[in-house]
């Protein structure tokens, strides 16, 4: 059974690795603040296309406190090869902490049973998630619900 908005965001431990970052500094980071969670594998063509939306979003809504962790959820035996994923990270311009989830601990803790890539959470300061959203259209329906937490962007944009 997937999340249900208003449920808590689960512990991010279990990852095999981490890059740009550790579990401790990523804990540190987002205590109090609202998190976006996104869900990708280098062998995902649909998370390729959209990271570029993911990273205008992060720059957007970074400054007014949204944290963004990415994780990398290997589908295949080739997604799990490291180097691949750090090739990945650079080339896709993830400068968040990435966890790796080889073990897909992180993928049942936040109950994406169905293994969707991408997918993408977004919890507010207090930890309650706020909308989820799957595929391609997943981007469309995170904005929609950013631009309702953080109204003051809207009101920056078109105030210029």
């Amino acid at each position: 059974m997937p999340m249900k908005i208003g449920d808590a965001m689960p512990a991010l431990d279990g990852a095999t690795a981490w890059f740009n970052g550790s579990l401790e500094e990523t804990l540190e980071a987002i205590k109090g603040k609202p998190v976006l969670v996104h869900f990708w594998a280098v062998s995902c063509g649909i998370c390729k296309e959209k990271m570029p939306q993911l990273r205008e979003l992060a720059a957007k809504y970074g400054p007014l406190g949204l944290e963004t962790i990415a994780v990398h959820m290997p589908r295949y035996e080739a997604d799990t090869d490291l180097e691949r994923v750090k090739q990945a990270i650079r080339d896709n311009n993830i400068n968040e902490a990435c966890a790796v989830d080889s073990l897909h601990k992180l993928k049942d803790a936040f109950q994406n049973e169905q293994g969707w890539v991408p997918v993408i959470y977004l919890f507010d300061a207090e930890g309650k998630l706020k909308t989820r959203a799957a595929g391609e259209f997943g981007v469309t329906v995170l904005k929609t619900a950013l631009e309702k937490m953080f109204p003051e962007a809207t009101m920056m944009v078109s105030a210029v």
